[in-house]
């Protein structure tokens, strides 16, 4: 159907190229507006005044709303509830529809539903496009025609999709994009109540611009990411996830970038790389059809699990968050997402492990700190990640699987430059024992000048002793309410 006038509503996709709702609107709409909203509903409940998000979102938006300028148009920036704002501009500018690009989350859903049942009452249309992901929906089912709950045979019918020449472009549009006396260009973050956050620690500059420069910087590093991206200290993954998360990279880029560099051809990097790519969409799926994972395990019988609770484990939860668990390579991945807002993607199934498994602490209290402190965060990709860890979700690690928050840091930072990197105050321990300095003699903490429990915490729990507990934590649940 052509329109006269579209509206296209800017979310998690904060660029003006392979955009579906921006190439559909200007193939079948004669004027074209387009419009973001710093939507209350979220930036209400936000902890801290300067969340690096709301910031790095702002310079996106200011990058996006020139790009828009180029082209004739520009962004109408509002500021206020999603659900209002957008009914309210559609009836202003005098639209025949909104057109958007979907999302998955429970409460995202609920809004768009919204925003449909506002504007049809008001003559208006609302039309949602596919761009988050390369599939969703029904595109990518079982032979019995449900969804995947098992990863491996989600990922070979996403492939057999794949190789029936889905689109790796969004295509474009001919149509125009409109002038309008309401584009005024990007309001300062003081302006919606937010103080401006440092991004220059997060790993990639935001906005198009630098999600170009992280996947031009990424590619060449393809032929050793397979062997190099467990290791925090070269630092060796894409730091694509929040261009993803936010859209300035559509993820029909990244998968195109993942083929042309072999990943169907023998290059194990990229192909190792199109594999975490599946996996975002994986739980992208997971969170779209099964929405009570948000706040509840997966399978629903591991909600009786038995957490940790009182004075304790208060105290080892302040401990885990500020980096102070007395296990280095756990105590340098949370100081890292403390000063960064980025951790290793190695690093949070460690320090998740060591959440639930080590302190006996509910994942979702660990999913609600990532929640908080990721400029990256995603909640599908944060609530699959923490489910996985905990053992609560689809396709998750056997719960007896724990990992050796030592053994782990002997083999994935094997000279401690990660650990010390984060924590200088074991900058003189030696490689022998940077990994626990809690095993150390008197002598030999002497000679390197550190005061356990004084600069450096004693461990908040023995990983052995915790190890016995969570296996009989999980196994109170019967068998047969766990098989």
């Amino acid at each position: 159907m052509k329109f006269d006038r579209l509206l296209v509503w800017f979310r998690r996709d904060l660029r003006d190229h392979d955009h579906t709702a921006l190439s559909e609107a200007l193939r079948r709409g004669r004027e074209v507006h387009c419009a973001f909203v710093f939507d209350r509903d979220i930036l209400d409940d936000l902890a801290d005044r300067d969340d690096r998000r709301v910031s790095f979102i702002h310079a996106s938006l200011v990058e996006l709303d020139a790009a828009l300028r180029a082209r004739g148009g520009g962004l109408i920036v509002r500021h206020g509830r999603a659900g209002e704002e957008i009914p309210a501009l559609a009836a202003e500018l005098g639209v025949d529809a909104v057109f958007a690009n979907r999302d998955y989350e429970p409460a995202a859903k609920a809004r768009d539903a919204h925003v449909a049942e506002r504007l049809r009452a008001d003559g208006r249309g609302f039309e949602a496009f596919k761009d988050q992901v390369l599939f969703d929906g029904v595109e990518v089912l079982t032979a019995a025609g449900r969804p995947y709950t098992v990863y491996t045979p989600y990922r070979k019918a996403w492939l057999r999709r794949l190789a029936e020449d889905e689109p790796l472009d969004a295509g474009g549009g001919v149509g125009a994009l409109a002038a309008s006396s309401a584009v005024r260009g990007v309001p300062p973050v003081s302006e919606i109540g937010f103080a401006p956050a440092e991004l220059t620690g997060c790993g990639t500059a935001p906005g198009m611009r630098g999600a170009r420069q992280a996947l031009a910087a990424f590619v060449p590093q393809l032929s050793v990411y397979a062997e190099q991206r467990d290791l925090p200290a070269l630092d060796a993954t894409s730091r694509l996830s929040v261009h993803l998360r936010f859209g300035t990279l559509s993820v029909r880029a990244a998968v195109r970038a993942a083929l042309e560099a072999g990943a169907l051809r023998g290059n194990t990097g990229a192909a190792c790389w199109l594999d975490e790519l599946i996996w975002r969409e994986f739980f992208s799926m997971i969170l779209d059809h099964f929405p009570h994972v948000d706040g509840h395990a997966f399978r629903p019988e591991y909600d009786a699990l038995a957490w940790e609770s009182g004075p304790q484990a208060e105290a080892d939860f302040a401990a885990w968050c500020s980096g102070a668990t007395g296990y280095p390579l756990v105590d340098a991945a949370m100081r890292q997402l403390l000063a960064t807002g980025f951790m290793h993607n190695r690093l949070r199934m460690l320090s998740a492990s060591f959440l639930v498994k080590d302190l006996g602490l509910d994942w979702r209290r660990g999913e609600a700190w990532f929640a908080r402190q990721l400029l990256d965060f995603d909640l599908a990709a944060n609530n699959g990640g923490w489910q996985w860890a905990a053992s609560t979700g689809c396709d998750a690690q056997p719960y007896f699987r724990i990992f050796n928050p030592i053994m782990q840091s002997q083999r994935f930072d094997p000279d401690g430059g990660f650990i010390r990197r984060y924590l200088p105050e074991l900058a003189r321990v030696p490689d022998a024992h940077i990994h626990f300095p809690a095993a150390m003699k008197p002598a030999a903490l002497a000679a390197c000048g550190l005061r356990l429990g004084v600069d450096y915490p004693l461990p908040v729990v023995d990983h052995a002793r915790a190890r016995q507990r969570t296996l009989m934590r999980f196994s109170i649940l019967s068998e047969s309410e766990i098989s």
